[in-house]
């Protein structure tokens, strides 16, 4: 009888996942990936592999050097079966951030209305598609 497939690895799988997925999106950025805030009553509810949880990303220049003005709070969470998220700034709270569902959506954090998509936007998009199809469960 076959093994079954335990799934994804732990969380520390999933902030290199992250990490990488953001170094890829947001070159020449290297990016370190810390928790923020998790729910650990979010598996026993049947959330899949990945539990809700926030995220920060940490940005270094190539050379190594901070850069916190790049850093990133990633929020993952479940609605349904679908894996939605939202990015923004840590530095800067009043720039446009990013909720990613089923598609792009920028919003004023202040008040939640839809706005235009930011000159740095296009890689922000990138990485929430690159992390949705990474984290999703696969359809059948």
């Amino acid at each position: 009888m076959p093994t079954p497939d335990p799934g994804p690895a732990p969380n520390t799988d999933l902030a290199q996942l992250v990490a990488a997925a953001a170094d890829l999106c947001r070159k020449p950025l290297r990016h370190a990936v810390l928790p923020v805030l998790t729910q650990p009553g979010a598996a026993a509810a049947g959330l899949g592999p990945v539990d809700d949880c926030c995220l920060k990303l940490e940005a270094r220049s190539p050379a190594g050097e901070r850069r916190p003005q790049d850093d990133l709070e990633l929020e993952l969470y479940r609605s349904g079966t679908g894996l939605n998220l939202t990015l923004a700034w840590t530095e800067d709270p009043g720039r446009p951030m990013l909720w990613h569902g089923q598609h792009p959506v920028w919003m004023r954090p202040e008040t939640g209305e839809r706005c235009a998509c930011p000159p740095e936007g296009a890689a922000l998009e990138a990485l929430g598609r690159r992390l949705r199809a990474l984290l999703s469960p696969p359809v059948p």
